[in-house]
């Protein structure tokens, strides 16, 4: 219930997000950061529900979302195999 719930903020917050106004403004690109932040805590909450049964745990954070975000699944496989490889 909850997970359909968030999913469905989830869209509507990435729709409103994307209807800014003129492409070179700061609330465009303010949005564009926001929407990357949110697709890369989205990321990191799918590697930690699939993940968990093999030991998987990145935390989210600013900065993982941030990571993952910007980088996209790269970036979340980089931080899985940081979190398995050097973190341990």
């Amino acid at each position: 219930m909850y997970i359909a719930a968030g999913a469905v903020l989830f869209i509507l917050l990435i729709s409103l997000i994307a209807s800014a106004s003129s492409p070179l403004s700061p609330w465009k690109l303010g949005g564009s950061l926001l929407v990357k932040l949110a697709v890369g805590a989205f990321f990191l909450f799918l590697l930690n529900s699939f993940g968990g049964d093999h030991g998987i745990h990145v935390p989210i954070n600013l900065i993982t979302s941030a990571v993952a975000g910007v980088l996209g699944i790269a970036g979340v496989a980089a931080l899985a195999v940081i979190q398995i490889w050097i973190i341990g």
